[in-house]
């Protein structure tokens, strides 16, 4: 096998080391005595966390911030003719994208999870760290998203248990090479890049013959399954509604008018009852593959009833903002068909007056590709509004628009600011609705707009 980077090398520095992926990295490394530097453009609340943990963090990027640093890692929103990595590959320093560098440090745990699929990625991982840490076994973290047990997006654990979300766009979770591998789902996205559905299971099934020991995969989902075909059955676990999985549930429990509760079976006999503290069918399924994860490291049942009862949820995954005059305000990060469908269903079934939905489209290639499960999906709250789509990475090669979006779902309100969206949706909404921001952007600036609004109103 190649020799670990890491162990080649003591002083690292990261460009945009307040990216959401790239401070917990960082934050594992520096408790493992390497000596970390960073860069970024801005303040955040994760740039602050590095800053706190005694990391040096220098504003803004130029070449010097790179001298002395045998290790330069970037994130992908980094350009390459970024001025410090132009400066490290003029200095002949190693420079690496930061999946490698995720994938170099996983190879250092025995036990290392890699969390994949199209969507739930962030709160499944999420949820194996809380368990995890409930049953007293110190796990390392890198999570997509702040956990509140932790209050952040990572964690330095003193055991030889790393849990990482692990994300299929342009492959890079293929830099991965797990003790145990969690395959949530996989749907049609990033088109962009994988050209076909046949192309994304193809990924995903690399991804499953890249795992050492034991690959967990939903058995309710088609293209899950596929993923896996030829490889070992002795290394495949399964867990889903059917019971015909490894780990299934049954009993499903309606709290508050969404699924909150069910009763866990292992390969037929019943394990225990979870009571999540988070709603709808999609959260049992994640927390099916958490326990299916959990269980297989060892981690008591207790510690899955606690753990899971416990877990409130990531930032920006049905965030409840607050309660303003009767009207309860939240934030979600969904952005493909599939993750609105499930999150907006749920919505509607907990017990709302009226639920209005704030949607903003993400990408050029994906609202053009999935076009007609957009406006499937779209179409299940009682209310929607709509912003222009956010262009992300891309140019408007597909001639696409929010309008034509809008034009398809009935009732549909077009606007662009968030300003003039937050007027409306407090003007229009009653109490006992939600309003519910969503979308891959900066649509959660909309919230916090409600929020302030609302608030300046009281």
């Amino acid at each position: 096998m190649n020799e670990n980077i890491l162990d080649t090398v003591r002083k690292i520095h990261f460009v945009g080391i307040g990216g959401s992926g790239m401070c917990p990295i960082a934050e594992i490394l520096y408790h493992n005595g390497y000596a970390v530097t960073g860069s970024d453009r801005s303040e955040s609340e994760t740039l602050n966390r590095v800053k706190n943990l005694g990391i040096p963090v220098m504003l803004g990027h130029h070449p010097e911030n790179v001298d002395g640093a045998q290790l330069v890692v970037y994130s992908a929103a980094v350009q390459q003719d970024n001025p410090e990595l132009m400066a490290a590959k003029a200095k002949g320093i190693t420079t690496v994208e930061r999946s490698v560098l995720l994938g170099e440090l996983a190879r250092k745990y025995a036990h290392a999870v890699g969390v994949s699929g199209t969507h739930g990625k962030t709160t499944t991982t999420a949820m194996i760290t809380q368990i995890l840490m409930t049953a007293d076994m110190d796990p390392s973290a890198v999570i997509g998203g702040k956990l509140n047990l932790i209050g952040g997006n990572g964690r330095a654990g003193k055991s030889e248990t790393i849990v990482c979300e692990a994300c299929e766009y342009v492959d890079t979770f293929l830099q991965m090479t797990p003790a145990i591998s969690v395959i949530l789902n996989i749907d049609e996205d990033h088109l962009d890049y994988f050209g076909s559905l046949d192309n994304i299971i193809r990924s995903f099934h690399q991804f499953a013959e890249q795992t050492s020991e034991t690959i967990i995969v939903n058995g309710d989902d088609e293209n899950s399954l596929r993923a896996v075909e030829g490889i070992d059955p002795k290394k495949v676990v399964t867990f889903g509604f059917d019971p015909k999985n490894d780990y299934h549930a049954e009993r499903i429990c309606e709290e508050e008018h969404a699924c909150r509760a069910f009763t866990l079976y292992r390969r037929g006999e019943k394990l225990a009852v979870i009571e999540l503290s988070v709603p709808g069918r999609h959260n049992i399924l994640n927390a099916l593959a958490a326990c299916a994860a959990a269980d297989i490291l060892g981690a008591p049942t207790e510690a899955l009833v606690k753990g899971l009862h416990e877990f409130t949820g990531v930032h920006r995954r049905f965030e409840i903002r607050g309660k303003f005059n009767g009207v309860t305000v939240a934030d979600d990060f969904a952005h493909h068909p599939a993750e609105l469908s499930a999150t907006l269903k749920a919505a509607m079934e907990m017990g709302y007056h009226a639920v209005w939905a704030i949607f903003q489209p993400h990408t050029y290639s994906r609202t053009h590709l999935l076009f007609d499960e957009f406006v499937e999906a779209l179409s299940v709250p009682d209310h929607l509004i709509l912003t222009e789509i956010l262009a992300v990475r891309e140019q408007n090669t597909y001639n696409i628009y929010a309008d034509d979006l809008a034009a398809k779902i009935p009732g549909c309100v077009r606007l662009n600011e968030f300003d003039e969206i937050a007027d409306y949706a407090i003007a229009h909404a009653e109490p006992g609705d939600l309003i519910l921001t969503l979308g891959g952007g900066d649509i959660y600036r909309c919230a916090d707009l409600l929020v302030e609004k609302y608030q300046a109103k009281a």
